[in-house]
């Protein structure tokens, strides 16, 4: 039997300034400005940092879940992203690099909750 899909959603709009975006998401709205090198504003998070910021809030967050469920004692989880694309095609990341910093797990713990998340 198939399982049915969850479906997250978000609407996006041009604002009427050159290269800014009006976003919602559940009922909040936001920013989203296009590059100072692609013409926007870029007085706002761009496109790719809130894609990145995606990707390691998940990360944040699954780690902290998988250490409440396995009763691991974890204070804080860190993470940094850095996504690196090649000026001639800003469209195509050539490198992600995602590093975690986890306070209160051993290293051993704290490798396999990055374990956890890096299997999803």
């Amino acid at each position: 039997m198939d399982e049915e899909l969850l479906v997250t959603a978000v609407d996006s709009r041009t604002s009427g300034v050159p290269g800014r975006s009006l976003n919602s998401a559940r009922g909040h709205h936001f920013v989203i400005d296009g590059s100072a090198t692609g013409g926007g504003p870029a007085e706002e998070i761009t496109p790719g940092e809130a894609f990145l910021s995606g990707i390691s809030a998940c990360g944040v967050l699954l780690v902290e879940s998988r250490a409440a469920a396995t009763g691991v004692p974890l204070r804080v989880a860190e993470a940094r992203i850095e996504g690196m694309r090649r000026p001639s095609d800003t469209t195509t990341y050539a490198r992600v690099d995602l590093h975690f910093r986890l306070t209160g797990p051993t290293a051993e713990q704290a490798e396999t909750l990055v374990d956890h998340y890096r299997g999803h």
